[in-house]
């Protein structure tokens, strides 16, 4: 297999197109929401198809054997417990979170993960202590946040409780990440069977969610609500994954990750291109502190770091 020491135009292409897709996923979130597919229930379906279709391509690629090498026992169950109710409530809180608010302004709060990644592994993985240049990323980020929240208050762009919900999934995610990085036993098993136990652990929690919710009662979805859900389910958890982890496999994951800062970007102009919904210069400058943020505390760094990164960079795709 060949390995890249920096990113290529191949590299660099790919990597566009793929933060273009997970920008638009907040739209697609919002949008099958009020074509009449509840948000619990969308979340439920699409982990199910997710772990459905992941389970397909580990039999495509290794077999019978390669199946029941994802199913044995890892030692990592209750690890994976722990980070399937994690991923649970992290969605728990942006689908709903993404019907009160705007499309553009969920996609830059869902990605303030990484700096609760650089905050959490500051503390709690060993060698991972932050940088002047995280934190400088952190204040770039924090700042960007303040303008958000500034934007909702003086242009009524957006809805405190949906923007509070998607902050707190935010936070959710990085801490999950952060939860893996920092577990032995979970870093012992592959990205896979990371990635399973969250799709698949977190599917009772959904379901239970929408019945607490009458949900159930309230599904009146239309083929529109069933075409952004598939879009969710395979583009979205299933293709960009592949190509993801096909990209961690030949390049950096520190350089790679430093592309995510073109999603939130992305994010808001599919928000105003979909569903005309208005960018403040406030929700610009917010953009630009947090995509800054993002490329200072995800860029490329030195030996050490790197694992870090890769920890990060593996998680990227989610939402």
């Amino acid at each position: 297999m060949i390995r890249h020491d920096r990113i290529d135009i191949t590299a660099g292409s790919l990597l566009v197109v793929l933060c273009a897709l997970w920008g638009l996923t907040q739209v697609a979130i919002k949008l099958a929401g009020m074509d009449g597919l509840p948000p619990m229930m969308q979340a439920g379906l699409r982990s199910t198809g997710a772990a459905v279709l992941l389970c397909g391509w580990v039999f495509v690629r290794g077999g019978p054997a390669g199946l029941r090498r994802l199913f044995r026992p890892d030692g990592a169950f209750w690890p994976g417990m722990l980070i399937a109710a994690m991923f649970a409530g992290e969605f728990l809180c942006i689908f709903p979170g993404m019907q009160l608010t705007t499309a553009s302004r969920g996609t830059l709060f869902v990605y303030t993960a990484p700096f609760w990644v650089a905050i959490g592994a500051h503390f709690w993985v060993p060698n991972e202590r932050l940088a002047a240049r995280q934190v400088v990323g952190l204040v770039c980020a924090f700042a960007g946040v303040g303008c958000a929240v500034a934007d909702g208050l003086w242009q009524g762009g957006g809805n405190f409780a949906g923007d509070a919900l998607i902050a707190l999934g935010a936070a959710i995610w990085g801490l999950t990440t952060v939860t893996i990085k920092a577990n032995r036993k979970l870093q012992a098993i592959p990205p896979s069977k990371q990635l399973l136990y969250q799709l698949a652990g977190s599917i009772p929690y959904f379901f239970i969610a929408a019945a607490l919710f009458g949900e159930f009662h309230q599904y009146h979805a239309t083929p529109t609500a069933w075409a952004w859900l598939g879009y969710q389910t395979v583009v979205v958890a299933f293709i960009t994954y592949l190509a993801w982890f096909w990209l961690i496999a030949h390049y950096p994951a520190g350089r790679l990750s430093a592309f995510s800062f073109l999603t939130p970007i992305f994010g808001a102009v599919a928000g105003a291109l979909l569903l005309h919904e208005h960018v403040s210069l406030e929700l610009v400058l917010a953009l630009l502190f947090v995509g800054i943020g993002i490329r200072l505390v995800n860029g490329p760094r030195t030996a050490p770091t790197m694992r870090m990164a890769a920890g990060t960079a593996l998680s990227e795709p989610r939402a």
